[in-house]
């Protein structure tokens, strides 16, 4: 399926620029394709979300999205959306298989909790999708980040860690322990009031990081909880008496520096 979108520019807009416009104070056509990406992925057929802009000319930096551990909903589909009108090759990634989405926090820890426990299904999940995403002709295969809310800001960082070929990582309010590594440049956008993760978890993720010579960014945002980034945050919060709530300024300021340090690494 292809959307088409007028993408309003002003001299000087990076991101405008970026998305195939090459003029100033003009109006540009946009045309985002969307597909579906099906592929075998060790034990299951996976299907995931692939959005790009057709109009583009050349190859475009791929970025995998890794979604909370509810699956690949709409919310991961938006920001897949959003990715290819700032110019990228964006991937949600289905690591569940069968596109399988839950709704109550039970059911979705119980699709989540083997990925903790297992780096080899990590492993074997992302570099599917990674070969999947890197056999589309409008994809530059050289050129990949990743990127993940949650369960999967977890599984991005440990996709690092496990040697994926990745320029870059960003996290969003994910879970750190255990994912220290010097594989790619790291961004870390963590909610200050975030009570599923500890402030000693926080303090030995970085110093660890410090001591192996890490390169990251790590930003905190007052007042923010768990799922900062997600307006559905509030609503799940209240329904399953969860800690998550959705924080605008948080998630407008995070967007901002994805979008600068995928602008260095690429």
């Amino acid at each position: 399926m292809t959307l088409t979108v007028f993408l309003a520019s002003c001299a000087g807009d990076n991101e405008a620029n970026r998305a195939g416009d090459s003029s100033s104070g003009k109006s540009t056509l946009m045309n985002i394709t969307e597909e579906d990406a099906t592929y075998t992925a060790d034990t299951v057929s996976a299907n995931s979300f692939v959005a790009y802009e057709t109009n583009k000319a050349g190859t475009r930096p791929v970025v995998l999205i890794i979604p909370e551990w509810w699956g690949l909903n709409e919310y991961v589909k938006m920001r897949a959306r959003e990715l290819a009108k700032l110019g990228y090759f964006a991937m949600a990634v289905d690591m569940y298989g069968g596109r399988r989405v839950e709704a109550a926090p039970d059911e979705a820890g119980q699709l989540a909790g083997p990925f903790y426990a297992d780096t080899a299904l990590i492993f074997s999940r992302l570099s599917a999708a990674l070969a999947r995403a890197q056999s589309y002709p409008q994809a530059d295969a050289s050129k990949v980040a990743m990127m993940g809310y949650c369960f999967g800001g977890y599984i991005s960082l440990m996709g690092a860690k496990l040697g994926l070929p990745l320029r870059g990582v960003v996290s969003f309010h994910g879970r750190l322990a255990g994912t220290e590594n010097t594989n790619a440049p790291v961004l870390i956008c963590h909610g200050a009031a975030d009570q599923t993760m500890s402030p000693e978890e926080v303090t030995d993720w970085r110093q660890r990081m410090d001591s192996l010579g890490a390169t990251y960014t790590f930003r905190s945002y007052p007042g923010a909880t768990h799922a900062f980034t997600n307006p559905g945050s509030t609503a799940a919060g209240k329904q399953f008496n969860m800690p998550i709530e959705y924080n605008a300024a948080a998630d407008t300021a995070s967007w901002k520096e994805m979008k600068q340090f995928f602008r260095q690494i690429f």
